[in-house]
């Protein structure tokens, strides 16, 4: 009887998702109303009273601020405007060198913030309108960005892989350096897709040049990087060799990120100030967010459902590819209509206690789930990268546009995909490696 009152809480958080309800008001109204319904008001209001605090006063989640904080000083402050002027500099000399450049420089400003909406915002201002003017077709130009900026939720630092650590109860560390590798292959993949049009169709990516050197920005534009260089090599030097746990690597970063935009004197009352409300205010959605998620697994867990399809899917006797097939759908359709913080909490309470009975690594998932998510931020009809993207170039692209030119970097993120199933060392082997 438990099992339906599961099933049945399932289907309605469901219809209310689609109701378009919140996803937070979603989850805490169907874990109080089927607890409520199991246990007694009394219970339900108990695990009311109890989860928030419970969820936001653990030592862990103390990261997330941090790291925002360090991402939003440092995109405020303008310590990530020389990415791009720095990689095009470097890359002067490669066949669809701006593009190229776009992509890398989103991998440098994944360093210092955990956001593909920040990392797209901020490269597609200024990158779009400089390649647009170099030739490239608009809509490939604003695709490129636009799934350039998910590689900014795989390189660590990464707030999705953050609160799948809480979540899922496992090393934060180690979930952050297994992303490294499926970030830097995702970013190989989208070059691969720009070396390809470059080749094969040069009315998308033009095949002029840089020109030299020095009119790719030189010395100097390599050089203005600098204080990111420092701030990244402070951050994960720490993290990396053991020195700081996740949390202290935050609040090293953040610490820094005030420090160096104050030594380059670009620390204002106002950068300072919008970085805190933003902090605040980012922080703010997503513990509502992980408060209604801690309490729909604590309404699985006493339903029994999450055990009940464990013990279904080991009796089905399916193999490790179905498996993950079936996952890479639930992802991608709920992609389609869900932000990832909603999609990722909804799902983990029912699909970790599989992993686990299967012995799939759950630091594995962890950077797989992350993948999977970002993609959904770039496919139709609500790819949050896409929107963001039209905001900032609303001049030379339509939304429909933008979809035309992410489709190719959409297959390329689907073989990394195949690829990280296929090859589960692309993630496993650093963390195993540093252990």
């Amino acid at each position: 009887m438990n099992v339906e009152v599961g099933f049945y809480g399932v289907g309605m958080l469901l219809l209310l998702l689609l109701l378009r309800v919140p996803v937070a008001l979603a989850m805490i109204a169907v874990s109080f109303g089927g607890i409520a319904s199991l246990l007694g008001i009394r219970p339900a209001l108990g695990i009311v009273t109890s989860t928030p605090y419970s969820f936001v006063a653990s030592w862990t989640m103390s990261a997330v601020p941090m790291f925002l904080l360090m991402g939003f000083v440092a995109f405020h402050a303008g310590l990530t405007a020389s990415l791009f002027g720095a990689a095009k500099a470097i890359l002067w000399r490669v066949p669809g060198g701006l593009a190229i450049s776009s992509i890398f420089a989103c991998t440098g400003f994944a360093t210092v913030s955990g956001s593909s909406i920040a990392c797209a915002a901020a490269m597609g201002r200024i990158a779009i309108p400089e390649m647009v003017a170099a030739g490239y077709r608009p809509s490939f130009a604003a695709g490129s960005i636009a799934a350039g900026g998910t590689i900014g939720a795989l390189i660590p630092p990464s707030i999705l892989m953050i609160i799948y650590g809480v979540f899922a109860e496992t090393s934060i560390t180690q979930v952050f350096i297994g992303g490294i590798g499926v970030g830097l292959l995702t970013a190989l993949f989208y070059c691969l897709v720009v070396l390809g049009f470059w080749w094969l169709r040069p009315d998308v990516v033009p095949r002029n040049s840089a020109g030299t050197f020095g009119e790719a920005g030189g010395l100097p534009a390599i050089l203005r990087i600098w204080p990111l260089a420092i701030l990244v090599v402070l951050v994960f030097g720490g993290l990396f060799s053991g020195y700081f746990t996740a949390t202290e690597a935050g609040a090293v970063g953040a610490g820094g990120a005030i420090l160096l935009s104050l030594v380059t004197g670009k620390l204002t009352t106002h950068v300072l100030r919008t970085s805190l409300l933003e902090t605040l205010t980012t922080c703010a959605s997503l513990f509502i967010i992980g408060i209604g998620a801690s309490m729909f697994t604590r309404f699985l867990g006493i339903t029994g459902l999450s055990g009940f399809i464990g013990s279904m899917v080991a009796g089905s006797e399916l193999g490790y590819v179905e498996l993950m097939s079936i996952i890479v759908l639930i992802y991608l359709v709920l992609g389609m209509f869900m932000e990832p913080f909603g999609a990722m909490l909804v799902t983990l309470p029912v699909l970790l206690p599989l992993l686990k009975a299967e012995g799939i690594s759950l630091v594995w998932f962890g950077v797989f789930v992350v993948k999977m998510l970002e993609i959904g931020m770039i496919t139709p009809p609500v790819g949050l990268n896409v929107f963001v993207i039209r905001n900032v170039a609303s001049n030379y692209v339509t939304v429909v546009q933008i979809f035309r030119g992410i489709v190719p970097f959409l297959l390329a993120d689907i073989l990394v995909v195949a690829v990280v199933i296929a090859f589960p060392g692309i993630i496993l082997s650093l963390p195993l490696l540093l252990q």
